[in-house]
This record gives C-alpha cells, structure tokens and sequence, in this order.
C-alpha cells in the first residue's frame, strides 16, 4: 500500500498544481480583460482553398461558393473571403459572380462582394453573354437575388448601359436598373448604331 501511494503522490501532486495554477491566472485577470478578449474581431480560424457547394432538394447542385482563403471571426460569427467566386446554377445557363473581397453573415444568408465585382451570365438558347460590372454587390443566396446601389456597367453582344443600382433576380431573369441609366445599342448583325438616354 505503502510503495502505491508514493508512486501516485507525484501525480496527484502535479495535478494538483496545474488546478492551482489555473485557478490563479484566472483571479489575477481583470474581468475586463477576459471580456476584451471574447470580443475582439480577431480570428479563430482560417481555411486556405475552400470550395462548398449547396444542393437543392432533389439533390442537385444549387449554388457553389469557392475562395482561395476564408477567415472565421467569433465575436460576430462573420466570415471574410478573399477572391471569392459564386456560381448559381438554377437556370439554363450559370450565373458567375466573381470580387475581390467578400463577407459571408453569421448564418450565410447574405454574401456582400466588394472590388472588382464581375457578374457573367453564360450565353444560352439566342441570348448573348451578359457581364455586369461594379464595386460592390449584396448576395441573398437563397433567393437567388443580388443587388447593388452602386455604378454598374452592363454589356452583351448587342449594348452597353451604365446605370446606378440594379437588382437581378436569377429565378425570374429580370434586370432591374434603378437610376441614371444611360446606354448605346446597337444591332450585332447591322452596321448602324443608335444610342439613348
């Protein structure tokens, strides 16, 4: 019994001091420290080279959202993507959206893309390749809508149009242009060109 003990006492001993000081760092941290840290934007994880992809209920590929470096903030649950790239895949042709930057909201049901925003409708059926271009553009994934109040420069095979704000709505196709839309148009297969306000 004798020779058990004196081999536990050790261990007992050693657990018993790294319990105490646990304790200790903690009393001699001010509360206000302890609160600092829970709720500085600083990173608890980062992901180099993601790619998710969400389905639909017949198990078909929705959506896919790929960047080459995700960061995970836990004060406000946020994610920040770098050279993020969106691709919906719920109609005939893929809608691509690529940006420099991105932030994906605590429970992933907006994705704001800011520098360089570059949507790309792929052509399909008649209708020509379709590249919208800006600074920012707000995702509701869900809804398959994105939406911008900023400049915005549209181009296809057949017209250019600059406007402020848009909002697109990929299940139904609609473009809608908010303000100061201006463009030029003109017939691909024709010479002539005509332009408008």
């Amino acid at each position: 019994m004798g020779e058990r003990l004196s081999t536990w006492f050790p261990i007992v001993l050693l657990a018993a001091l790294a319990l105490l000081t646990t304790w200790l760092d903690r009393a001699v941290q001010s509360p206000v420290a302890l609160r600092d840290a829970l709720t500085r934007h600083d990173p608890d994880y980062i992901v180099d080279t993601l790619l998710t992809t969400q389905m639909d209920v017949e198990g078909r590929i929705k959506n896919t959202l790929h960047t080459t470096k995700m960061t995970h903030y836990p004060d406000d649950d946020s994610t920040d993507l770098q050279n993020p790239r969106f691709v919906s895949y719920s109609q005939r042709s893929p809608l691509t959206i690529t940006a420099l930057q991105g932030t994906v909201s605590s429970n992933g049901e907006h994705v704001y893309l800011h520098n360089d925003v570059r949507v790309v409708r792929a052509p399909h059926d008649d209708k020509s390749e379709l590249v919208v271009n800006t600074e920012f553009l707000h995702i509701l994934p869900d809804d398959n809508i994105a939406k911008t109040d900023r400049p915005v420069t549209i181009t296809d095979a057949n017209m250019i149009v600059h406007a402020i704000g848009l909002e697109l709505n990929n299940d139904t196709r609609i473009l809608q242009l908010n303000s100061r839309v201006r463009g030029t148009y003109y017939d691909a297969k024709k010479s002539s060109t005509k332009s408008g306000e």
